[in-house]
């Protein structure tokens, strides 16, 4: 079955060459012109994929996301205007996993769109469950615990999560994990880091601001430490 992708813009000229040149490339594609109607497809059409403008009259961009993540762990990518770098980071802590700045060529997207919609095949998927500390990572659910609660992340998050457990107590560095969770393209994109392990620490530390799980190493990256 072809990938559904949802896309949600209020320029028509975008959502019909966005339609037209992903559904060349085999992907079933329905659009939306503004958040609320887009959210009211995603219901109907339950999308692997969706992509989503930032600046939209009435319900922007980042409304969308959170709207999404209160639910779905759906990937997500926002599409940009140059100069928005605060709108970015605002969407990537709304829950957005990528972003794409206008005007992009198609060959950017769409390997943007493959990288998001990229998962590792049901068969070989690791199904071990790796406890360390306070943490448990179960593979095969797709799901962190913290002290025996389960805790709820995207995409992105978890993928970040589980590097960093399955690398305990050594230090990532910020290139490395980079690399690691959004591709060789990405390594001078700090903004990404910042955003999803401050998502991380409000979700799985006591104390956000004076970590415990996920330790800042000045300069360098970061070390998970599962049992502080």
């Amino acid at each position: 079955m072809p990938k559904r992708i949802l896309v949600i813009d209020d320029e028509y000229q975008i959502t019909r060459v966005l339609k037209r040149s992903l559904g060349a490339h085999r992907y079933d594609v329905r659009t939306a012109a503004d958040g609320e109607s887009g959210l009211e497809l995603f219901r109907d059409f339950d999308p692997d994929l969706v992509i989503t403008d930032l600046s939209m009259p009435e319900m922007s961009g980042i409304d969308v996301c959170r709207a999404i993540r209160k639910h779905s762990r759906t990937p997500i990518i926002v599409l940009s205007v140059k100069g928005e770098e605060q709108t970015k980071v605002a969407a990537l802590d709304a829950g957005a996993d990528d972003y794409v700045t206008k005007p992009f060529g198609m060959d950017e997207l769409l390997a943007r769109v493959r990288a998001s919609l990229r998962r590792v095949p049901e068969e070989s998927e690791p199904t071990a469950i790796v406890e360390v500390g306070d943490l448990k990572l179960d593979h095969s659910r797709r799901i962190v615990s913290v002290m025996g609660k389960d805790v709820h992340l995207t995409p992105k998050e978890f993928e970040l999560m589980a590097y960093l457990i399955e690398n305990h107590d050594r230090v990532i560095t910020h290139r490395k994990l980079l690399t690691k969770i959004w591709g060789g393209d990405y390594t001078e994109q700090t903004e990404y880091l910042r955003v999803f392990i401050g998502n991380l620490r409000k979700k799985i530390e006591p104390a956000p601001s004076k970590p415990r799980y996920i330790v800042t190493e000045p300069w360098v990256g970061y070390r998970c430490v599962p049992a502080p």
